[in-house]
């Protein structure tokens, strides 16, 4: 694909030649809408690439507040993960049986506190089974890690953050819901939730990242899907979806084109539509 940072995106190859390896650790991060009517546990335990732990995004998080799945602190984000058996000397993949946006969460919380070494499987869960590869029911056998999380808040975005973003238009804001939902006319899955977008933001759905098979697209073609979108590489990103899940899945896709100055609005429209104090365009 060349792709001018390819670190965080590895094959389904590379993973069944490395799955073995003593500091590889793969993490299922599947998570999906309530319409979707999928439970992701259920899934995981019916069948899974072997060694790999269930890392339930709704669970290591921050369980005080209102919103979906927002992000935790650092000490119970480094305990949580420590009890998936993973360590700071560790490889970890990150992968899940959808369009690889809960993966894409996965791997930016890592990022987020303080871990590099985390790549996301390209195809998902999904394109290993219909290679046919190995899955399994099997329980994976965990063995505690050690892993101590320092956080970095200019890679997570708060609501006061991004209001003053759309004050200063010093950075760029990017949509990954659909078409019909950045401007309001299709409804959102959450009730309750006004339609529409920030003002100045620009969209592109997190799916047109993806080819057929489920694999990001070639270099070139994601770097005019950005331009398109009026989106400038050379200027920092704050991405937005939902609630903070497939807006990483731009963020793969910048990082891997070389972007800098990625960051992910962690409350997204859960948080900016169901409040009467944030500015809506329609």
């Amino acid at each position: 694909m060349s792709y001018p940072r390819d670190d965080v995106l590895v094959s389904t190859e590379w993973l069944a030649e490395h799955l073995q390896a003593a500091d590889l650790k793969v993490i299922d991060g599947s998570w999906y809408l309530p319409a979707e009517k999928r439970d992701a546990e259920a899934e995981y335990a019916a069948a899974h690439i072997p060694g790999a732990v269930f890392f339930d995004i709704d669970t290591i998080a921050d369980t005080a507040s209102a919103l979906p799945h927002m992000f935790p602190d650092a000490a119970v984000f480094a305990a949580a993960v420590g009890g998936l058996g993973v360590s700071n000397r560790d490889r970890v993949v990150c992968c899940d049986g959808g369009n690889m946006s809960a993966a894409g969460r996965v791997w930016w919380m890592f990022r987020a506190f303080g871990h590099e070494r985390v790549a996301v499987l390209n195809g998902g869960a999904r394109k290993w089974r219909r290679e046919g590869r190995p899955m399994t029911d099997a329980p994976t056998e965990v063995v505690t890690g050690n892993f101590r999380a320092q956080y970095d808040p200019a890679l997570v975005r708060t609501v006061a953050d991004v209001l003053s973003v759309i004050s200063s238009g010093e950075e760029q804001i990017l949509d990954a819901r659909s078409a019909g939902r950045f401007a309001g006319t299709a409804p959102e899955p959450r009730a309750g939730l006004r339609g529409g977008h920030m003002p100045g933001a620009c969209n592109l759905p997190y799916t047109d990242l993806l080819a057929a098979d489920g694999t990001m697209k070639p270099a070139g073609e994601l770097a005019e899907l950005f331009r398109k979108s009026g989106i400038s590489l050379e200027r920092p990103v704050v991405t937005s979806c939902g609630s903070g899940v497939s807006a990483t899945v731009l963020l793969l896709g910048l990082h891997l084109l070389g972007h800098r100055g990625g960051s992910l609005y962690d409350g997204s429209w859960a948080e900016w539509g169901g409040r009467q104090d944030t500015p809506v365009v329609t």
